[in-house]
């Protein structure tokens, strides 16, 4: 086979030469990285990262192919700018892999880039920041004249990219992946549900409402642009806000849902739905030099003195000094203190900044979910 030639260029003028894979075209976006070792399909299709070109530090990917169940977006669909990897795998070697992952990226339009050195790559973001990249063909002066001048992710709106334009019903278990053993619930045939829960998709991850119906919800997913009333009109016992991509203080008309359903109906929010809450409560954010993305997190549960390791992929958080005085602080990240979580007790609001549906990762945080449900209960 013919190597199709390409370079990444970072918007600081910073080249790197590899070898194109996946779509043949030119992408531009924010370039970031994360530090899992499994899990690049539920990377690829996490629409948290949408708009984003995502490093992966691990060296070899592709090895397990491509398999639909594993897919995290709702409608199936690859949600990132561009992938970065070390090594592309020649060989897929897998029960449950469907096709290989140049085929997957060449059918989703998204480009990729391989015998990058990553280490190099991430280290320059680590010191430097993430910022905006191009992948292509192009000539290296071309590409970084196209991450110049593509958009930067503060004040930007992803959310309408990804959320969906009308409400469904979600039913999903997780029972298809033999998880009863870590999760009893996970059984496909959840045997109560009773409590009715409305999920606002900002980019959910299909395993948070697989987890939300493995802990008895009925679930009512709708879109971003809901606003409060309508979603009571739906008469449901709680409330939860998803993870999404993007800046959460470019997202008003989500903040001001949150505001109108705080104290009226309990609420539960994961990710971007953290952040949103925060808002809503009077709380700011502000975006983090690269960002926590990876499956190895530590986070510290300040009622119960625990730390839990955690998948996280985010790169706005929440200013834990703003929160002083309409919430309390209930979990830290441990490596830089920032916010990891907040409970409204008042307003009967929670949430968290990592994923505790673990997938893939690990499953420290599942309590979460039936927090919620207790919080409903009551």
């Amino acid at each position: 086979m013919t190597a199709r030639r390409a370079h990444l260029a970072l918007a600081d003028g910073t080249v790197f030469p590899g070898i194109a894979f996946g779509a043949d075209t030119t992408t531009v976006g924010e370039v970031v990285f994360t530090t899992g070792m499994t899990g690049y399909q539920e990377v690829l299709t996490d629409p948290s990262y949408c708009g984003q070109i995502v490093t992966m530090t691990v060296p070899h990917v592709g090895n397990t192919g491509i398999n639909l169940e594993d897919n995290e977006s709702v409608n199936d669909k690859a949600q990132v700018a561009g992938f970065i990897i070390r090594d592309e795998s020649p060989v897929v070697s897998n029960y449950r892999s469907e096709e290989t992952l140049d085929a997957y990226l060449a059918r989703s339009g998204v480009v990729g880039i391989s015998d990058i050195d990553t280490r190099k790559l991430t280290r320059h973001l680590r010191d430097h920041g993430s910022q905006n990249g191009a992948i292509g063909s192009e000539p290296p002066d071309t590409l970084v004249d196209r991450a110049r001048n593509a958009p930067n992710m503060e004040g930007l709106d992803l959310v309408a990219r990804v959320s969906p334009k009308s409400r469904y019903e979600f039913s999903e278990s997780r029972a298809g992946w033999g998880v009863k053993a870590l999760d009893p619930r996970a059984n496909g045939t959840p045997s109560d549900r009773r409590f009715h829960v409305v999920a606002f998709d900002y980019g959910a991850k299909r395993n948070i409402l697989r987890c939300l119906v493995d802990t008895g919800f009925r679930v009512t997913v709708v879109p971003a642009s809901t606003t409060a009333e309508e979603a009571l009109k739906l008469d449901p016992d709680g409330i939860f806000l998803s993870n999404g991509p993007g800046d959460p203080a470019a997202l008003p008309y989500a903040v001001e849902s949150i505001r109108g359903l705080l104290g009226k109906k309990p609420i539960f929010g994961i990710c971007l739905g953290h952040q949103l809450l925060a808002l809503a409560l009077g709380a700011k954010t502000y975006k983090l030099k690269f960002g926590h993305r990876g499956l190895n997190q530590p986070v510290k549960d300040l009622t119960t003195g625990k730390v839990e390791i955690t998948t996280q992929n985010h790169g706005f958080v929440v200013d834990v000094e703003s929160i002083k005085g309409s919430a309390k602080t209930t979990h830290l990240h441990l490596n830089d203190g920032s916010s990891e979580g907040l409970e409204a007790p008042d307003a009967h609001a929670f949430s968290v900044q990592y994923h505790p549906e673990a997938a893939a990762g690990p499953h420290d945080a599942l309590y979460l979910f039936d927090r919620f449900r207790r919080m409903i209960e009551r």
